[in-house]
């Protein structure tokens, strides 16, 4: 719903999402978008980043592709400043830039967990500090993206339950040390969410997946588009006073210890 009660929620604001060619985070610039942002997609894949941009201009809003890798912090202070220079005072950033795979920590090369690591944690935290110096103070809001997995410990996630676990202790920090500024920064932990790459790792076969809705008590997937809800809320002015949360959205799946039940279903059978 691109309006609510006749009125844009984000007219004026300039908003940067890495990982924006894609997925939620895809999800999240369109919703921006519809609400009157100029967004600045930030991912590795130029082509991703051209199709993603076409799609929102092709539905009147306002967007640019800047290509970067997270881990790499010269090309992404890089991408940042042309998103600047091409929409002006950054108001709004999403972290959203992620990876995963399932494997167990005994199958899982030290390359592969620092790979992980190296773009949830580390990508975050270039994001906000190159974002720094053109966020427009006071006044913006800053949204990472992190998991359940941050609180809910899974055998065969050990590299995400450590990355976002990380994500999520940043935000706190970032929230107490740039509150004084006027910046606001926030995390948002959704469970599993329909027709993402995430989950079609995680739940490859329709037995996995009725295991993992099992464990959820309202009994779906989220939505892309919830969790895009979620992000406008926490950056319009209705969320204005909130800073250092972490947003869980899971249908309750992380309640009662339901990710055991959900790691119960990843285990290959012996």
């Amino acid at each position: 719903m691109a309006e609510v009660f006749g009125r844009k929620l984000l007219a004026g604001k300039n908003a940067v999402i890495t990982g924006g060619g894609s997925g939620i985070n895809f999800a999240i610039a369109r919703r921006f978008a519809d609400h009157g942002a100029k967004v600045a997609l930030i991912g590795r894949t130029k082509e991703k980043l051209d199709a993603a941009v076409d799609e929102i201009t092709k539905s009147g809003g306002s967007a640019s592709g800047h290509p970067a890798d997270v881990r790499d912090y010269n090309a992404l202070a890089a991408a940042l400043k042309s998103a600047r220079d091409d929409h002006g005072e950054i108001d709004l950033v999403v972290c959203g830039a992620a990876g995963n795979f399932p494997a167990p920590a005994l199958g899982m090369s030290a390359n592969g967990f620092k790979a992980v690591v190296d773009i949830d944690l580390l990508g975050t935290f270039n994001t906000c500090r190159a974002a720094f110096e053109h966020l427009r103070r006071p006044g913006a809001s800053i949204i990472n993206i992190s998991a359940t997995q941050a609180f809910t410990p899974m055998p065969m996630q050990a590299h995400v339950c450590a990355a976002k676990a990380g994500v999520d202790m940043l935000t706190k920090c970032l929230a107490i040390e740039w509150g004084p500024e006027g910046v606001r920064v926030n995390s948002i932990a959704p469970g599993a969410v329909d027709d993402t790459e995430g989950m079609r790792r995680l739940a490859p076969t329709a037995e996995i997946r009725n295991q993992f809705t099992r464990s959820i008590p309202l009994q779906r997937f989220a939505t892309k588009d919830e969790i895009a809800d979620l992000a406008l809320f926490l950056s319009s002015d209705a969320a204005k006073f909130i800073t250092g949360a972490v947003v869980v959205c899971d249908g309750g799946q992380s309640l009662a210890g339901l990710g055991v039940n959900m790691a119960a279903a990843m285990r290959p059978s012996t």
